[in-house]
């Protein structure tokens, strides 16, 4: 972890955990609401089954497609930063790279899982999908925070974010939307589903292009995500997903260099095809067969010619899990992952190699009474490259008055394994390190989850707490240029978020994460880890077909590095605010409109890459 200057801080504030206890211990009396929402009731990706959000001992965040359809977020990187301890910083406009820092780690610490496999390794990043990809109609989104390699592997240090495709249902339906606005933008969505006999199915295509705000920095993308579902007469389900994301970006650098000719290409295509059986009530399982194959190619001319980089990824993966509940208050989770990747990369190092893992886990649901449930696991993760990484996670679950209040805490162990670059890779000036360890990460977490009458909303605060080992660095002293496991960092703080139904028709959602990210070999901060960060939205029906809503988020108080002098420096704080609406003409058409950077707020995610300011977009949307 990269890391600079001011000192370190030794505590949290007071004030804000004191400000969210007291709401949360409030939550539960205040008189009952009608609600205009459901919540979900149940989240897989934290223990791999089904579980009631109100028995749950690790932090999640789940956010509807439905709902961000509603407050009209349709990209990725802009439904993460609505959630506490998942600040997400792009490197310019919309299809720049974007990072993000789930509870202070770094960016490549970060596990995405998509469809049931991971879509980021050491090797295959997820720093251009994520500065374009969409969210689909079909998509859910879960946010697990904490370590999480016992059931998902390498990466999984900060957390895990979860995008599913869901299962199409009910009478067949299409809903078609365009959308034109600011900077030449102009983009579109084609959704179909439903259900025909024992069959379902769900097809959701989105594109478009936008100059952006800068001269050479047009965006061109395509998203596509489907999935079709087929039940057998034995019961057994059998099922298909197929994704790609396919992005042309004009990359012109930093604004001191303002580069006319970059150009970066993506293309990310993901399928899996799986069986879901339960052979009676007690046993139930999932195998999973999935691939995907990735394409980065980086164009950039220049005095002496143009340099051209190419990375290509290829992943095959077997996922298999079986739960049994036959024993009284226990449910056991086991299973195996076996997964082949390949990477070629002509850039730095000149990359050209396979790896093979083959992991085992188990996991043990209990049952302690009516309102106590404690989950233990155990994973062992074998690398043919560097070796086995075994890691373990724990957490508890009360329920302090039941359905209402929830006492809940966390403890796990996580890692990341090195890169082919970290270990193999060659040049004049560098030489990879092929003893290498892999990054090593032990977290743990408190918390408190309320959840208000008439499932009128929830509230939670959480005080989080991880340290990092073993940190692969570059460096700079020997020659050729190598790497070693040498640094220590830690990172805590405070989230807090929550939802509220106020009167008839009337949502207010918010977060706000109190950070400290500090390089412990150093004593430094790490870089572009906010100290605070947040988010608001509200939103309101004004009955005949009107609504309106309105957010904000905001960042203060960090660091980052001069794209011109390299030194690093104090990063601007910003507020960002946003306006969107929309009318239901009839059952069939409504008009859509919203504002980005409502303030024409002139600020920079990332130190050199200017953000677009106001941009004013307006569409129609017809269903049938």
């Amino acid at each position: 972890m990269n890391s600079f200057l001011p000192p370190i801080r030794s505590r949290p504030p007071l004030r804000p955990v004191l400000f969210a206890a007291l709401g949360l211990a409030a939550g539960p009396f205040l008189p009952a609401q009608t609600s205009i929402t459901e919540l979900d009731p149940f989240v897989t990706s934290a223990t791999r089954t089904p579980v009631s959000a109100s028995q749950l001992g690790s932090a999640v965040d789940v956010i509807s497609a439905a709902d961000l359809q509603r407050r009209q977020v349709n990209s990725l990187v802009g439904a993460l930063n609505t959630i506490p301890g998942a600040p997400s910083f792009a490197s310019g406009a919309m299809g720049a790279s974007a990072s993000l820092f789930l509870r202070g780690a770094n960016s490549n610490q970060t596990l995405f899982l998509v469809d049931g496999i991971r879509i980021n390794d050491p090797n295959t990043d997820y720093n251009a999908w994520l500065g374009g990809a969409c969210v689909a109609s079909c998509d859910s989104l879960e946010v697990s925070r904490g370590p999480q390699s016992t059931l998902y592997g390498g990466e999984a240090m900060g957390g895990v974010v979860a995008l599913a495709a869901q299962s199409g249902a009910g009478d067949p339906s299409a809903r078609f939307f365009l959308e034109a606005g600011s900077f030449g933008t102009v983009q579109g969505t084609i959704d179909l589903q439903g259900e025909r006999g024992q069959t379902a199915y769900v097809v959701s295509l989105s594109g478009g292009h936008t100059d952006n705000d800068r001269p050479h920095n047009a965006l061109d993308s395509f998203n596509l995500v489907s999935r079709v579902d087929h039940t057998l007469p034995s019961g057994v389900q059998i099922g298909a997903t197929l994704r790609s994301f396919h992005a042309e970006y004009e990359s012109p650098g930093d604004r001191f260099t303002n580069d006319p000719d970059n150009l970066e290409e993506e293309r990310n295509w993901l399928a899996t095809t799986f069986v879901e059986f339960a052979p009676s009530d007690e046993l139930t399982g999932r195998l999973t067969l999935g691939g995907q194959w990735r394409e980065f190619v980086s164009t950039n001319p220049g005095a002496f010619g143009t340099q051209i980089t190419t990375v290509e990824n290829q992943r095959g993966v077997l996922d298999g899990q079986f739960s049994y509940g036959g024993w009284a208050a226990h449910r056991l989770t086991a299973g195996f992952t076996a997964e082949a990747n390949a990477t070629t990369n002509d850039g730095f190092g000149d990359i050209d190699e396979d790896q093979n893992l083959l992991a085992f886990f188990v996991q043990d649901e209990i049952t302690l009474g009516e309102r106590l449930w404690v989950t233990a696991g155990l994973r062992s993760d074998d690398h043919d490259t560097f070796g086995r990484a075994t890691t373990g996670r724990g957490t508890v679950a009360w329920q302090l008055l039941p359905d209402r209040l929830k006492l809940r805490s966390s403890y796990g162990t996580a890692f990341r394994s090195p890169s082919f670059l970290d270990l193999f890779g060659q040049s004049a000036f560098y030489q990879g390190n092929p003893d290498l360890e892999p990054e090593e990460a032990t977290g743990w977490d408190v918390g408190v989850d309320t959840y208000f009458a008439a499932g009128r909303g929830t509230a939670s605060v959480s005080y989080f707490d991880s340290d990092y080992d073993n940190l692969i660095i570059f460096d700079f002293a020997a020659f050729p240029g190598t790497t070693d496991n040498v640094e220590r960092a830690r990172t805590y703080g405070v989230e807090t978020s929550g939802s509220w139904v106020i009167g008839e028709g009337t949502e207010l959602r918010g977060s706000y994460t109190y950070l400290e990210a500090n390089n412990e070999t150093n004593g430094t901060r790490l870089l572009r880890r906010p100290r605070h960060s947040g988010s608001l939205d509200v939103w309101h029906d004004w009955g005949r077909g009107l609504d309106l809503g309105i957010g904000l988020g905001f960042v203060a108080d960090r660091l980052d590095v001069d794209a011109q002098t390299f030194a690093t420096i104090e990063a601007e704080d910003y507020l960002v605010l946003r306006v969107y609406g929309s009318w239901q003409v009839n059952e069939s058409l409504r008009l859509r409109a919203r504002l980005e950077n409502a303030l024409d707020e002139d600020y920079e995610a990332v130190h050199g890459f200017p953000q677009p300011g106001l941009g004013a977009y307006a569409g129609v949307e017809w269903s049938y």
